[in-house]
């Protein structure tokens, strides 16, 4: 559905805080930590500005050689500002919290030095709304959150050896701070109808203000080629043809569940190769394990020739790799977003999604994607070899793909949704 531009006449100024990562204006996708979210709270940005709004970026400040505040060029009304907290070193995520009282000071201390005045404070993930909540307190303004991700069903779904996973993930602590955001804020807004219920069933909590806004795509960048256009020359060399992953190297991506599914594709259709991008360079330990099972699965199935692993691929070069492979899939085990699948149906590619990423529920299976259990090894290869076999429905299932992203996730329509939530939720 399209929808109403909503006038807004009430913010002007609105700080966004996504804490973790690497964050820039142009982002490192795939780096640890650095996905869905960055390019989320990027764009919502982006489209605020276009209707006028200032919008101020806050992030850790880890790595000295970035500028402490750094202007957009094409967008002089956003900002990404730095706070250090925790000395210069990069910390992930699950183990940021003790950082997070000092960051919340420094912050404070800055907007205060800079005379800064925001109208309302917007925490992006369980980090962020710890720190918005500080600064809601500290500037009686309303502050809203959006979670990306819920630890308590990220932890029914991951699995594994449950005092292993506490102490990799650090579940009780982040499910604790959820529940005091979800408690504590003015609205949040979930990226999916399975999100809301999640929130009642796992936290025992029903928010009171809350609203569904989906993910979106910029989907002027994110596109078919038109007629006559030709496409940009990459210095990576592609095969012919091949099946597309773009993800951060975790378990709950599902790169071996896609690999094992492979393997019976590869045997009906021997020129079509798999290609996965994200960091292969990485340092963590999940990473690190992920990218070696990877690779035995590769040497035990004798797949050195058809499988490619790439690096991170600059964001403006995403959407040349999405239109250059003949089915994009995604088949985690877990995925609270789906960004790069939406990008990849931008672009007029198939895409194969799986049941467990939350964005399926805003498509229709059969129509704009086709829908797999990952963990159904024979079910993931049948539906790439039936796309593979039939272009016809590829054609079909990309096409109409295509038009319901434009329809219902362009990030103009996302932002035009924000504003009509913070509209009325303080009305």
């Amino acid at each position: 559905m399209s929808r109403m531009k909503v006038k807004n006449q009430k913010f002007r100024k609105i700080c966004m805080l996504s804490i973790h990562g690497y964050f820039d204006p142009v982002p490192e996708l795939g780096k640890i930590d650095t996905g869905g979210q960055v390019l989320y709270v990027l764009n919502i940005a982006r489209s605020l500005a276009k209707d006028g709004i200032n919008v101020d970026i806050y992030t850790r400040w880890f790595d000295p050689d970035k500028k402490q505040i750094e202007t957009f060029p094409d967008t002089p009304n956003i900002r990404i500002i730095r706070i250090p907290a925790g000395g210069w070193e990069f910390i992930p995520k699950e183990k940021i919290y003790h950082v997070l009282p000092e960051l919340a000071k420094n912050m404070i201390g800055f907007i205060n030095d800079n005379s800064l005045n925001y109208d309302l404070f917007h925490g992006h993930y369980v980090d962020g709304g710890i720190v918005a909540l500080e600064m809601a307190d500290a500037f009686s303004r309303p502050v809203y959150f959006t979670a990306h991700s819920l630890g308590a069903w990220k932890k029914q779904m991951v699995g594994g050896d449950p005092d292993e996973m506490e102490q990799k993930y650090n579940f009780q602590h982040r499910i604790s701070e959820e529940l005091r955001i979800f408690q504590s804020v003015t609205g949040q807004t979930v990226t999916s109808h399975e999100e809301m219920a999640k929130i009642e069933e796992l936290y025992h909590y029903k928010p009171k203000r809350v609203e569904f806004i989906p993910p979106g795509v910029d989907v002027h960048k994110f596109r078919p080629l038109n007629p006559g256009e030709e496409e940009k020359q990459l210095d990576t060399k592609l095969p012919d043809r091949f099946i597309f992953m773009a993800s951060r190297t975790s378990r709950a991506k599902g790169h071996d569940l896609l690999l094992k599914a492979y393997v019976d594709v590869l045997e009906e259709f021997k020129d079509v190769n798999l290609v996965f991008c994200g960091d292969i360079h990485c340092q963590d330990l999940e990473g690190l394990k992920v990218l070696s099972n990877i690779k035995s699965i590769v040497e035990k199935n004798e797949l050195k020739e058809h499988v490619k692993l790439l690096g991170c691929i600059p964001n403006d070069l995403l959407p040349v790799f999405y239109r250059k492979a003949e089915i994009y899939v995604l088949p985690a085990r877990f995925e609270p977003f789906g960004m790069a699948a939406l990008e990849a149906m931008a672009c007029q590619v198939p895409a194969v999604i799986s049941q467990y990423a939350s964005i399926q529920e805003n498509l229709s299976n059969g129509e704009d994607y086709l829908k797999i259990d990952p963990y159904n090894t024979q079910e993931l290869s049948n539906t790439i070899i039936k796309l593979l076999e039939n272009e016809e429905l590829a054609r079909k299932i990309a096409k109409k793909g295509r038009e319901t992203v434009v329809q219902n996730f362009s990030w103009e329509a996302v932002a035009q949704r924000f504003i009509e939530f913070y509209n009325q939720s303080t009305g």
